[in-house]
C-alpha cells in the first residue's frame, strides 16, 4: 500500500463511526463496598466481580446518592439527586413520567433494552403512566431450579438474559440492567457457616457488637453476596460466548448499603459507600484502581456519552469516561446524598430528612429534624429491616442501642481517614471547627443550586408523596396508602 492508498484507507475508517459498545449494568440490593475479593476482603468470594475489575478500573471510593434503594436506582436511572426527582426521591412512591431516564435514550437510539430482576423501585411506575419499569422491558421468565439453602429470589437472572439476547435484533447494540434480588434480607440463618465459612475471619464494623450471632448473620450476607456474584459470571460468559465482551461497557456495583443496624438508610459509611468496577476493554485500559470520589448519578452520563449521545442538560451528574480514560479527574473532591422517607416508620409517614457531604477526608451531614427517631418511631424502629442484628442491637441497653436506635443531632462531621465506622462526631470539636464551616457551606451552596425544597423553604412537600407499600397503622396519624397527605401538600 503506497501512502496515498495508506492515508485513503486511514480517511475511511476516521469516517466510519465506531461501533457503539454494548451495556450491561448489574447491581446488587443492600451490599457495602469492603466485601468484594478485590477491595480485599479474607472470606467473600466473587470472582465474577473481581474479574471485571482486572478488566477495567476498581473505583474504591464510589457513592449512592441515598442509603435506601428506590430514591438510589432513580438516581442512577435520571442521573439525578434525590432531591430533583421529585415522587421518585423517596421510597415505594410514585416515579413520575416525565422523568427522563436513559434507558429510553438508549433504545431512542437503537439500542436493544431489557431488565431482570429488580428495576426502579419499589415504586408504582404504572400509576404514573410508564408503560414498563423504567429500568427496561422485563424478561423474568425463567426460574431457578432450587434455592440451594438460601432466602433468595425465584428469578433465574442470567437465564433471562440468556432470552434477551437471543431476542436482539440483528445488528443492534444491547443494553440489559440485571437487578439481583440479592443480598437484601432475609437471610437463611447460618447459611454462611454451613457453607463452611469462617467466622473468625470476619471484620464486625465498630458501630455492631462483636458477638458470635452477629458474626453468623454476616456470613449469611456474604453468602447472598456470592449468590449475585454467580448470576454475573454466568452473564459475563453467555456475552464472551457470543463474541461480545471486549466492546460491552460492564458496571457492577450496589444500590446502597447493606441491611444492618446503622448502615443501610444510614448516611454513614457502610450505607453510601458501595461497590463499583467497571470495565470496557474496547473503550480504556484495565488492570486500575482510582480513589477519586464517584457518584452513582454519573452512571446515565456516562452510559450515553459511550453511546455516542449528549446528555440532556437535566442530569446533573457528569460522565465517567474521562476518569476511567486518563486514570484521573481531578474535579471529584465531593459527592452528596440524602435521604427522606425510607420505610412507613414514624407517626404520619414522616420520613427522616438528612443531607450529605462526603469529600476524601470528611463525612459532614446535616439532619434536618433532630427531634425524630432516625431508625423510626419505638418500638418498632421499622427503618431498619428485621433480622438477628436487629434483635441484637435492640437487646444491648448501651452504645450500639444509642448508635443505631438513638436520636442525632442537628450535625455530624467525621474524620473518614481515621473513623469510617462514622463512631466520633466531631462537629462540636473546636479542632475541626474549620472544617465543619467549610462542609455546611459548600454542601448548602450545592443544594441550593440544585433546588432542593428543603433549603427553598419547601421541605414538607417530601412528607406528602405517596407510598404505596405496606403502611403500619400501629404508628398512627396519617396511614392512607396510594394517597398524599394533604397536611404537607403545599398550598
Amino acid at each position: 500500500m503506497n501512502r496515498r492508498q495508506f492515508l485513503s484507507a486511514a480517511s475511511m475508517a476516521a469516517a466510519q463511526p465506531a461501533k457503539r459498545p454494548n451495556i450491561l449494568f448489574a447491581i446488587a440490593d443492600d451490599m457495602s463496598w469492603l466485601h468484594t475479593g478485590a477491595m480485599g476482603d479474607p472470606i467473600v468470594k466473587t470472582p465474577a466481580f473481581d474479574r471485571v475489575a482486572r478488566a477495567g478500573v476498581l473505583c474504591r471510593n464510589a457513592f449512592s446518592t441515598c442509603p435506601g434503594c428506590a430514591p438510589s436506582r432513580a438516581s442512577i436511572l435520571t442521573g439525578r439527586s434525590i432531591w430533583q426527582n421529585e415522587e421518585a426521591g423517596t421510597h415505594a412512591s410514585l416515579f413520575p413520567r416525565k422523568l427522563v431516564v436513559f434507558p429510553d435514550l438508549l433504545r431512542e437510539a437503537g439500542y436493544h433494552t431489557g431488565l431482570t430482576g429488580k428495576g426502579a423501585g419499589p415504586c408504582n411506575f404504572k400509576a404514573a403512566g410508564w408503560p414498563h419499569n423504567p429500568a427496561g422491558p422485563d424478561y423474568d421468565e425463567h426460574e431457578i431450579g432450587g434455592k440451594k439453602g438460601l432466602q433468595i429470589s425465584n428469578e433465574d437472572y442470567a437465564a433471562n438474559f440468556d432470552a434477551f439476547l437471543k431476542k436482539r435484533p440483528k445488528d443492534a447494540p444491547f443494553y440489559f440492567w440485571c437487578g439481583s434480588h440479592e443480598p437484601h434480607r432475609g437471610y437463611a440463618v447460618g447459611s454462611g457457616a454451613k457453607a463452611g465459612k469462617d467466622p473468625s475471619k470476619v471484620t464486625v464494623p465498630g458501630f455492631l457488637p462483636d458477638t458470635p450471632e452477629m458474626r453468623s448473620d454476616i456470613l449469611d450476607y456474604y453468602q447472598e453476596i456470592e449468590y449475585f456474584d454467580s448470576h454475573l459470571g454466568r452473564i459475563l460468559d453467555s456475552i464472551e460466548k457470543a463474541g461480545e465482551l471486549e466492546n460491552t461497557l460492564v458496571a457492577v456495583c450496589a444500590d446502597n448499603g447493606m441491611s444492618f443496624p446503622r448502615s443501610k438508610a444510614n448516611l454513614y459509611e457502610y450505607g453510601i459507600h458501595l461497590p463499583l468496577a467497571i470495565a470496557w476493554p474496547r473503550g480504556f485500559a484495565g488492570k486500575r484502581a482510582v480513589d477519586d470520589l464517584v457518584s452513582f448519578r454519573d452512571f446515565a452520563p456516562t452510559f450515553l456519552e459511550a453511546a455516542g449521545l449528549k446528555p440532556p442538560p437535566a442530569m446533573s451528574g457528569k460522565s465517567l469516561l474521562p476518569l476511567l480514560k486518563n486514570g484521573r479527574d481531578s474535579s471529584r473532591t465531593f459527592i452528596t446524598a440524602g435521604r427522606e422517607r425510607h420505610s412507613h416508620a414514624r407517626r404520619d409517614n414522616l420520613g427522616y430528612p438528612c443531607r450529605a457531604l462526603r469529600t476524601k477526608q470528611y463525612l459532614y451531614i446535616r439532619n434536618f429534624n433532630p427531634d425524630l427517631w432516625p431508625a423510626g418511631d419505638p418500638p418498632l424502629y421499622a427503618d431498619i429491616d428485621n433480622g438477628p442484628s436487629k434483635s441484637i442491637v435492640m437487646a444491648d441497653k448501651g452504645k450500639f442501642h444509642a448508635l443505631a436506635l438513638g436520636k442525632r443531632p442537628a450535625e455530624e462531621l467525621f474524620d473518614i481517614q481515621r473513623d469510617p465506622a462514622c463512631l466520633h462526631n466531631l462537629a462540636l470539636d473546636p479542632k475541626a471547627k474549620s472544617a465543619l464551616e467549610s462542609h455546611r457551606a459548600q454542601l448548602e451552596r450545592i443544594l441550593k443550586t440544585e433546588g432542593d425544597p428543603r433549603v427553598t423553604g419547601k421541605g414538607s412537600i417530601f412528607d406528602s408523596y405517596p407510598r404505596y407499600s405496606q403502611m403500619r397503622k400501629e404508628l398512627g396519624g396519617f396511614v392512607e396508602q396510594g394517597q398524599y397527605n394533604p397536611a404537607f401538600t403545599p398550598k
